[in-house]
C-alpha cells in the first residue's frame, strides 16, 4: 500500500474505478464563460466511462458537450474520519448517435432533478487518482 506525504491511502487506476462505480453522485468540473464551475450530478459509471444525463438546452451540455472536464466522487464519513476521494480528467462529449442515446437511456441512471434530462454527456477517464484516509 502507497501512502502519500500527508499520510493518505494513493489508489490504483482499479481502485479508484471500482469506488467511483459505488456511488451514484459526483461533481463535474468545467469552463463556463472561461471561468471554472462545478456542479452536482448523477452518474453512472459505463465500463471506463462517466456517463451523465442532462438536459439539452442546460448550461452543462452547452459547456461540457465537447471540452476537457474533471470529475470528482467521493464518500466521506465525519464521524469515524474515514474517507475516500476519486478525480478524473477526461475529454467530455456530447452523444448525438441515436444508437448509443438508445443504448444509454437503458442505463440505471435515473435523473434526480425534475424536467426533461434526454441529453447525455460521456466523459472519458485518461487520468484517474484517489486517495483514502483511515483511522
Amino acid at each position: 500500500m502507497k501512502i502519500d506525504a500527508a499520510g493518505l491511502q494513493v489508489l490504483s487506476r482499479d481502485e479508484c474505478m471500482e469506488l467511483l462505480g459505488s456511488t451514484p453522485i459526483g461533481r463535474i468540473v468545467y469552463t463556463d464563460r472561461a471561468l471554472p464551475a462545478c456542479q452536482p450530478v448523477n452518474f453512472h459509471l459505463d465500463g471506463t466511462s462517466i456517463v451523465i444525463r442532462t438536459g439539452v438546452g442546460s448550461k452543462l451540455a452547452a459547456a461540457a458537450g465537447n471540452a476537457i472536464v474533471a470529475f470528482e466522487a467521493d464518500e466521506i464519513d465525519p464521524g469515524a474520519r474515514t474517507g475516500w476521494s476519486v478525480t478524473a480528467v477526461g475529454h467530455a462529449r456530447a452523444v448525438s448517435d441515436p444508437e448509443e442515446i438508445a443504448r444509454l437511456s437503458e442505463l440505471p441512471l435515473t435523473p434526480w432533478a425534475p424536467g426533461g434530462r434526454e441529453h447525455f454527456i460521456v466523459v472519458s477517464t485518461e487520468q484517474i487518482s484517489g486517495r483514502r484516509i483511515r483511522r
